[in-house]
């Protein structure tokens, strides 16, 4: 992934991946303009490694220790002077590539870092309400100056210095079915609950009835989940679902003690 991009400026690319065979390769030829790709694989036991291998990537292979940790390690191995971090479900598109093209290669606007609008696909669909979209991430950042949270679930980039906004999308090809998205739930559910425990958050039986409610209706009311048709109202009813699902497993984890292998 080297070549006349080299002449523009220096970008390194991290995914952090396990068992992503279906993604990895569109995910990696969408960025296949950058400088370097550093892939983090957290046990695979299907073909990701070597589809990442054969594109060019850089993979290291790692016991599994948080997203978070993961990235931060990917980090430490980049060697461009700018990072865009993606999924592995996720595209960069052309004009999203332009864009950072020119970020890189002319150091304009004096920003650290810049958030991109990701544009989910839901159950086949294109999800524009319930708050998930433009739903704004910040992806793009100077190596320097940023950093990763080691959150269990939904860890946070921190930047030091202005971020700014770019115009194109990310494309992000989350669950394609449901059954996809029921692998993922446990998992995140259990390392939510747990993550709320190491933070000292306690339970309460308010708390498990009333924000799978005000989930729902904060995504299908006021942020119009309603006009993403039925793959919205399902996407509404599932969030909430994940919220219970979260606050119980938390019910069990300060009665029982018992904690998830995720």
């Amino acid at each position: 992934m080297t070549g006349a991009w080299q002449l523009l400026g220096s970008l390194s690319v991290i995914v952090i991946t396990k068992n992503e065979e279906r993604n990895i390769r569109e995910c990696l030829k969408s960025v296949s303009w950058a400088s370097e790709v550093v892939l983090v694989d957290g046990g695979s036991i299907d073909k990701t490694v070597d589809i990442a291998r054969s594109m060019g990537a850089k993979v290291h292979l790692r016991p599994w220790e948080g997203y978070g940790a993961a990235k931060n390690f990917a980090l430490s191995q980049c060697t461009g002077a700018w990072v865009l971090w993606l999924d592995a479900d996720e595209r960069a598109t052309d004009s999203l590539a332009g864009e950072i093209q020119s970020i890189v290669g002319k150091e304009v606007g004096g920003f650290s870092g810049y958030e991109v609008a990701r544009r989910a696909y839901f159950l086949n669909r294109w999800i524009r309400h319930c708050g998930w979209y433009p739903g704004y991430v910040l992806r793009l950042f100077k190596r320097e100056a940023g950093r990763f949270t080691e959150d269990r679930v939904h860890e946070r980039l921190e930047v030091k210095g202005k971020v700014g906004r770019l115009r194109s999308d990310l494309l992000h090809y989350t669950d394609p079915n449901l059954q996809h998205y029921f692998e993922k739930f446990n998992r995140y559910t259990s390392l939510g609950a747990e993550e709320l425990v190491e933070k000292g958050k306690h339970f309460g039986i308010a708390k498990l009835i009333f924000r799978p409610i005000w989930v729902f209706v904060r995504m299908y009311l006021i942020r119009r989940g309603f006009l993403d048709g039925i793959p919205g109202f399902i996407l509404c009813v599932l969030s909430a679902g994940y919220v219970f699902t979260k606050y119980a497993k938390l019910w069990e984890l300060s009665r029982y003690g018992k904690r998830s292998n995720a």
